[in-house]
């Protein structure tokens, strides 16, 4: 008896002790509920009246506006030229480019007609006027060459898209806040980076560089749309009230049109995701077999490659001749990779390279033995100078200077100088021979004749007195 109530008793406990762990456990997931809404809900501090009064007065585009967009453009197309960060963003800051993209959003979602359509005309407004001030800059400025600054905005990718998207979702969320953060406003005109694309744009057309004008409106366009979206969503999620008209049934059609224009924004937005998205993962894919099949293959000498992502096709140009047997191994490895794996692979190949290779190799040889022809000409320079120097050193003792300018003297009296040495000379700049060498001049009063045959005597007499074959005279 008393067993059975051991048990009976232990069972109770462990009942109790299973529902006090839940009870726990229930007030610990509360207690994290608790938390995590207090710490992520913004609702309690948004000041609706003002954050729609903030961003109606940013739409307006006339006077002081106007002229701030285009001193903004000229800033940011001279940072793009001289390729100055620091520059574009000082451009960024002062844009006032936000405003309308903001009431574009903002009036979708708070069913505002009036304020779309006002939106939509200063925001293509400020567009036109953007490009028309980059145009001219880039069009009369002297110095136009791509930057770094300038290529960067041609290409956008995914990466674009998420920081439109999470920018003008920190510039709306900061927008609505009591008291707005505006360092937060700084930091999303940094961030998304209106201008730059549209003076780039600006560049293409003055260049014609319609793939400039192209990418770059591109990633304009993107940036417009996820900031409108983000804009959208916190205004519906903070649920703004709805813009009510008098006349039931204009409200009701200014809804249908506010709601389709909300479809409108949120496809093209979408589509462009998907599309970036997509486009990414086929770059990814092909540069990683750029480096991974092409680039580590040593046997293989890439030329130029190009991805064609419309045609699905990639192109290979190699110097070389390229085998049956590489071309199969290179299409199956493209078939390894997830997103090229249905590309067409275009292998072209260059049997004339490899010729011109071998020639290019052959005259680097010919140049490499000319150079060492002409480093034995210095050396044997430098021994007949050697030589030149000891013959000049021993021949000191040998012949007395002193002695044959005074023979010289007493024999042609009209000697006025006299001086004897040896020199180097080459007639093929391949090989040098050393002459002896007497300079004299004569009196002046001697005429030219007389001059030219008493230089001549003067020769043969140096030669049977020193017993040479070869000896010059120069007058001066």
């Amino acid at each position: 008896m008393n067993q059975n109530q051991e048990s009976e008793q232990q069972q109770q406990e462990f009942i109790d002790s299973k529902a006090a762990l839940k009870a726990d456990a229930k007030g610990l997931f509360a207690s994290i509920k608790i938390f995590l809404v207090e710490l992520l809900d913004f609702r309690h501090d948004t000041d609706r009246e003002a954050t729609i009064s903030a961003i109606k007065a940013d739409i307006s585009f006339k006077g002081a506006t106007a002229w701030i967009l285009i001193c903004s453009i000229f800033v940011a197309s001279v940072g793009l030229n001289a390729n100055s960060t620091a520059v574009v963003i000082g451009a960024m800051l002062i844009s006032p480019l936000m405003g309308p993209i903001l009431g574009i959003g903002m009036s979708i979602a708070i069913n505002d007609i009036d304020t779309l359509r006002k939106s939509l005309i200063n925001l293509l407004t400020m567009l036109a006027l953007s490009l028309l001030t980059a145009f001219l800059f880039f069009y009369f400025f002297p110095l136009n060459q791509d930057t770094s600054e300038l290529l960067g905005r041609v290409r956008p990718d995914i990466r674009d898209v998420l920081i439109a998207f999470f920018g003008g979702l920190a510039l709306i969320i900061a927008r609505t806040k009591k008291g707005t953060i505006a360092s937060v406003i700084f930091g999303v005109a940094i961030a998304t980076a209106l201008m730059p694309p549209l003076c780039t744009a600006g560049y293409g057309l003055s260049q014609g560089k319609w793939d400039y004008f192209v990418g770059a409106m591109y990633l304009f366009a993107i940036n417009t749309i996820f900031i409108a979206l983000a804009t959208f969503i916190v205004l519906k999620v903070l649920r703004f009230p709805m813009l009510h008209y008098a006349n039931s049934k204009r409200r009701k059609n200014i809804a249908r049109i506010a709601g389709v224009l909300a479809f409108a924004v949120m496809l093209p937005a979408g589509w462009t995701f998907y599309d970036v998205l997509k486009e990414s993962q086929y770059k990814f894919d092909y540069k990683n077999y750029l480096e991974n099949e092409i680039n580590n293959n040593q046997s293989l000498w890439l030329q130029r490659d190009k991805l064609d992502i419309k045609a699905k096709t990639v192109t290979l140009n190699f110097n070389g001749d390229i085998n049956a047997a590489t071309k199969s191994d290179l299409m199956n490895e493209l078939k390894g990779y997830e997103y090229l794996k249905d590309f067409k692979l275009i292998i072209n190949g260059n049997t004339n390279r490899s010729t011109d290779k071998i020639l290019e190799l052959y005259d680097l040889a010919l140049d490499k033995i000319d150079q060492r022809d002409q480093q034995i000409e210095n050396l044997n320079f430098t021994i007949d100078s050697l030589k030149l120097a000891a013959l000049s050193k021993n021949e000191t003792n040998t012949v007395d200077f002193i002695n044959l300018a005074k023979d010289a003297k007493i024999q042609f009296s009209d000697l006025e100088t006299f001086g004897f040495s040896k020199m180097l000379n080459t007639t093929n700049f391949r090989s040098s021979d050393t002459v002896l060498v007497a300079k004299i001049r004569w009196n002046s009063s001697l005429q030219d004749s007389l001059r030219i045959q008493k230089s001549a005597d003067l020769k043969n007499w140096l030669e049977k007195e020193l017993k040479k074959q070869r000896i010059e005279v120069l007058i001066h």
